[in-house]
């Protein structure tokens, strides 16, 4: 009875390595994560703030393989309510750079930033 639970336990054993040597070497062949789509937009898609001005340095982060600057973090709260709406902000300034400067949302108030 102890050689089967002993042997059963050895199986098991390599029945794991061998599904996490399979499964690392599946990984292994997947192509390293991709570079974002740059950020088009010399100001903060949430505020319209000028990034680097006032706020300090941007808060950059990548959302669905593109990189988004913020003018700080606490706008960060205000794109995730509503990210498409955002992205579609950005989405318009690729088109069309005059107008995708004039991004500033209606409610963000900037003055209760603490920097």
């Amino acid at each position: 009875m102890r050689n089967i639970l002993r042997a059963n336990v050895l199986a098991s054993g390599a029945l794991a390595l061998a599904a996490l040597f399979l499964q690392s070497s599946v990984f292994a062949d997947a192509p390293k994560s991709a570079k974002p789509k740059p950020y088009p937009l010399p100001t903060c898609v949430v505020s319209g703030e000028k990034l680097g001005g006032d706020m300090g340095d941007p808060y950059v982060f990548t959302h669905e393989g593109r990189e988004i600057k913020l003018c700080c973090k606490s706008c960060l709260k205000d794109f995730n309510k509503e990210p498409a709406k955002f992205i579609k902000k950005l989405d318009q300034a690729l088109k069309n750079p005059q107008k995708g400067e004039k991004s500033g949302s209606a409610g963000h108030e900037h003055g209760a930033h603490n920097h």
